[in-house]
This record gives structure tokens, sequence and C-alpha cells, in this order.
């Protein structure tokens, strides 16, 4: 019996919300970073458009391409930037709609697909409402959010409403990366800063330390954040977190927390290794957070899956750690029913 493996933030999307997205890159509200990643996500030369058909195909040609790759079981969800950059009528149609196609496939490949569900953040009841049908109707094991909303994070309490029906429903969160919001997206604008090699890991561990130092866990104690590429660069920084926080406590320039950023970090986030096919940085996160909340993730289609299991398979960890990274965790934190999932024989 070989290790089973598990791919937790794999990404697709409706041909409706990509055709949406050209009204939106046509029109003069346009966010600057968006402008920017919607000439890559839906340009017309090859690459461009060979990453767009692999995003619409949740079939057939998905399958045959986790078989080829060694991927046995893939968490689906919109890829970024979803429907955050639409307006929140829109943007509700077209998560329900493509949530609905999202626990379609996941029922007709009940052993290979799972489902994350989207979400309209800028109508955060609505959003709520969408997570309990998602959770009780659709069978969907967690939902995504692509970071800001026009420029808008979640640490505004309007927003809490998604956090409360998350935290009573069991659903992590997997915040997802997209480019820099307007208010900061300038200086990311050259040499393709604002894009994943740079801007991406920036937005989005930001957006997570603003959930930390507002206090949203001790409302919302059993909430679970995941964050991809190796948790966005945080398992790094916790120690210089922790220290100049205190700093900033001791003269009066943030308030505080009932715990240390860190701690919350180590509670209530996982993280995902997508896209990072580092020794190093995997060593150090094993050793920051332990093999527990570390799972296994190859970022189909903008990554290369089979440099990811190679990685995988052969980094030097011990093989209880191989085996929890690869599925045991995400079967826990996702609720996936070990025995739902195939068990591939060597």
């Amino acid at each position: 019996m070989k290790l089973k493996r598990i791919a937790v933030e794999e990404a697709f999307v409706t041909e409706e919300i990509a055709q949406e997205w050209k009204k939106v890159l046509a029109s003069k509200f346009v966010e600057p970073g968006f402008r920017m990643m919607g000439q890559t996500i839906l340009g017309d030369d090859p690459g461009a458009a060979l990453v767009h058909s692999r995003l619409l195909d949740i079939g057939a040609g998905r399958l045959a391409q986790m078989d080829a790759d060694g991927i046995d079981v893939a968490v689906l969800s919109i890829t970024s930037p979803g429907v955050q950059v639409f307006d929140a009528v829109t943007a509700t149609r077209l998560a329900y709609e493509a949530n609905d196609v999202l626990a379609a496939a996941a029922r007709a490949h009940p052993t290979r697909l799972a489902g994350l569900a989207a979400v309209a953040p800028h109508y955060p009841q609505g959003a709520a409402q969408e997570l309990e049908r998602a959770a009780n109707n659709l069978g969907m094991k967690g939902f995504l959010i692509n970071s800001h909303t026009m420029g808008e994070y979640l640490d505004d309490q309007k927003f809490w409403p998604i956090f409360e029906a998350a935290q009573a429903l069991d659903m992590p969160l997997y915040l997802h990366p997209r480019e820099p919001a307007p208010s900061m997206v300038a200086p990311f604008m050259d040499y393709g800063l604002y894009f994943a090699g740079f801007g991406f890991a920036v937005e989005t561990s930001l957006h997570a330390m603003r959930l930390i130092m507002c206090g949203l866990f001790d409302q919302f104690p059993r909430l679970k954040i995941v964050l991809g590429h190796m948790g966005e660069g945080l398992p790094f920084w916790l120690q210089r977190i922790d220290n100049r926080y205190l700093l900033q406590v001791k003269i009066g320039a943030v308030r505080k927390l009932p715990r240390l950023p860190s701690e919350y970090f180590r509670d209530n986030f996982v993280i995902s290794t997508s896209g990072v096919m580092s020794a190093p940085a995997l060593k150090l996160s094993l050793e920051v957070l332990g093999e527990d909340r570390i799972m296994f993730a190859a970022d189909y289609p903008y990554e290369s899956v089979q440099e990811g299991v190679e990685f995988l398979d052969t980094v030097d960890i011990t093989e209880a750690q191989r085996q929890k990274i690869y599925c045991g965790n995400a079967e826990r934190i996702f609720r996936l029913n070990p025995s739902d999932t195939v068990q591939v024989l060597s």
C-alpha cells in the first residue's frame, strides 16, 4: 500500500464566471491588479488558453490528469479572484451556481473529488446562508475566499456573520491569495511583483495578520483558517511578530490581546505546501507548527504537480510526517472520510 495523496488547493472556474471577468476587465472600474492578472489568466496565448481549459474541466480530463500526476483526491475551489470582483448581487448568484457545479462533480466522483464553497463576502448575510446550504445540502468541506474584496478585509466586523456561520458549521476557511488591494498595489505593478511570486503572499499574509490582531479568534476560538504556499511566509516571521507586538503593547501603540499573535497562528491556522518545494521551508514549518498542521497541495493548474509530488515523496522527513501531510491532516481538517476516498495499491 502506498501513501494516498490528497491535494487541497486545486483550482477550477465556470465559463460564466470567466465571461463575467471579461466584462469587468473591459470596464473602466477594474481594479489595477486584476487588470494585470486578467491579461495572464484570460490571455490569447497558448499557455493561458491551456490553463483556462484545465480550470474549466472538473470531469474526465481532470481525473485523467490526476491519475497521470499521482493525485488520488483533489479538493477543488474557485480560482482567484473568484466572484470578488463583481457587484454583490452578481457575485452571490455566480457563487451559488458555481457551488452547484462543483457539488455535482463531487457527487459524480465521490472518491476522487471534494469541494470548497465559494461565497460573496460583500453580502455577509448571504454568504453565511450559502455556507449553510453548502454544508448541509451540497456536502462541501469548507469554503474559500480570495483575500480582499474590492480592497476590504475580513477583519471588519460587518463580515463576521460569515465567521459565525463557519464556526457553527465547522467549515474551515481557505484564505487564498490574489493581487494586492488597490490601496497598496502601485509599488507591486513593476517587475511583475503583483503576481504569485511575491505580491500574492504579501497580500494574504497581511490579511491573516489583520484577522489575528483584530481579535477574531477570541470571538470565534474554534475557527480554522488554511493558508497555502507554506503559510504565505508567516511561519518564518512568528518570533519577530511576537517580539515587536510586545514592544508595541508596552508603548501603547496597539491593544493587548489575550494571547500572543503566534499562539493564535498555531491554534487557528493550518498551512499547505502549494507551490513551495523547498526542504528548508518545510522543515522550518514542521519545527514551528508541527506535523499536524501542514497539508499537501499541488496548486493545479498553476504549478507542476509532478514536481510537487516528487518533492514530498523524496524530502527528508519521517514517513509518519509524510503520511500526515499527504492525507491524514486533510482527512481530519476537511472531514474527508477515509472510507470514501480511494486506496491505491502500489
